[in-house]
């Protein structure tokens, strides 16, 4: 459960599967081919609680229940993302038949096949041996067939730690599946089967051309596979609204579809479909407050399409990169920041640096505050990804304004790539 507090009034984002996944400190990208940076120093002074949040999920035996998840966090899903998907998947899906349009049961009997089942194994150790063990479920899409695989697109947090995933089919056939390659920032990831398995797939449509109060169907496995393909109708609640989500990699926000259409623990990666019986939205959280209802939320086509493209094409995707890991300035008590002027209000504070990138080349250090990207103020971590993520590319050349020791200054650097860290 992610909490989010919105004046007065405490807003729990729950994802809605049940994998089990740990926050890490808010880094841009942690090198997988090389040692870590810690984040000694700077943070260990201010302590672990300000660095952000953990988000926990529960396991009950053949339920998806998401139990309470970390504090109030924002996340960007990479506005660099968000292109026209015509211009820019290059996926072509096989068609299923759906009519005109306004049948929804002609739709769902469509489109049912073409849902699936997630269950994320991971590795638990036990009389001395390790072996994969059920960690949550979710749900998936295919969408994609080429040569002898098909493609799957769900939700990064259904598939984030597993170390084994399988996929139910609507017959409930079980087959391994393959990762290809997934995205936190975006809450999105792709995996592989055998193509035999997809006789059906999804159309996928124009999200962008959605109206508040359309008729949407959601299709996914709410609190396990015994309740798979489970269909909840709405409407549109709301277009292009933005949610705060706390990921693996840092606080991020999320350009989603809101609805109203009952979306539970299990469904992320399920379907939102237009009355056309087209995919239009990824399931992927929901409000839970006590009292709460309808108030759901999907990663619209348009945003979805670009990512997973990518991720199919080259198994990830790749943005500008800085090298540092970061924490907002407003979470700190200003008496660790004795010579910090009290007219600075807003910022990010550097946490760590990788020795290795062009921050620890241009000379940043930790304890820094960083205030402004290229003479656009930055107001917190999920502010700076906006501007990196959405304004610039690999190779650009950036003005960073810090403050250090109470003292403005400018920091220049060239952004290098993420996939130089990342393999």
């Amino acid at each position: 459960m992610i909490e989010h507090n919105n004046q007065n009034e405490e807003m729990n984002y729950t994802e809605t599967n049940d994998t089990e996944v740990s926050h890490k400190e808010e880094m841009e990208r942690t090198p997988k081919t090389k040692k870590p940076f810690k984040g000694r120093g700077f943070l260990n002074t201010v302590g672990a609680g300000i660095i952000g949040s953990v988000l926990t999920l529960t396991v009950l035996p053949q339920t998806d229940y998401y139990q309470n998840l970390a504090q109030p966090s924002i996340e960007q899903s990479g506005d660099n993302a968000q292109a026209d998907t015509s211009a820019n998947s290059g996926i072509t899906p096989t068609t299923v038949s759906t009519g005109t349009g306004g049948d929804v049961a002609n739709i769902v009997e469509d489109a049912s096949e073409s849902i699936v089942g997630i269950v994320n194994y991971q590795k638990q150790n036990g009389m001395g041996a390790s072996q994969d063990a059920p960690a949550g479920t979710g749900s998936g899409v295919l969408f994609k067939k080429e040569g002898d695989s098909a493609f799957i697109i769900t939700n990064n947090h259904v598939i984030e730690g597993a170390s084994k995933i399988e996929v139910s089919l609507y017959d409930g056939e079980k087959t391994d599946g393959e990762l290809i390659g997934s995205d936190p920032l975006t809450d999105l990831a792709v995996v592989k089967i055998d193509g035999k398995y997809a006789d059906n797939l999804l159309e996928v449509g124009d999200s962008s051309a959605l109206r508040a109060g359309e008729q949407v169907i959601a299709i996914g496995n709410p609190l396990g596979l015994d309740l798979s393909r489970t269909v909840t109708q709405g409407i549109v609640s709301a277009v292009d609204r933005t949610i705060p989500v706390q990921t693996s990699e840092g606080e991020s926000e999320l350009n989603v579809i809101q609805t109203d259409a009952a979306i539970n623990p299990g469904n992320s990666g399920g379907a939102l479909l237009n009355s056309k019986g087209e995919l239009i939205g990824i399931n992927s959280a929901k409000i839970s407050n006590s009292g709460v209802e309808g108030l759901g939320f999907a990663i619209p086509s348009k945003d979805f399409m670009p990512i997973v493209s990518e991720i199919i094409k080259t198994g990830k995707v790749e943005r500008p990169y800085i090298g540092i890991g970061m924490t907002n300035l407003a979470d700190v008590p200003r008496h660790y920041l004795p010579n910090l002027p009290e007219s600075v209000e807003a910022g990010v504070i550097v946490a760590n640096i990788d020795g290795t990138s062009a921050a620890a080349d241009a000379g940043i250090k930790e304890g820094d505050v960083i205030t402004e990207m290229n003479g656009k103020s930055v107001a917190n971590v999920a502010d700076l990804r906006r501007q990196l993520y959405g304004d610039l590319n690999v190779g650009d050349k950036i003005a960073l304004t810090i403050f250090r020791d109470g003292k403005e200054m400018t920091v220049s650097l060239t952004l290098t790539s993420n996939s130089m860290v990342n393999g």
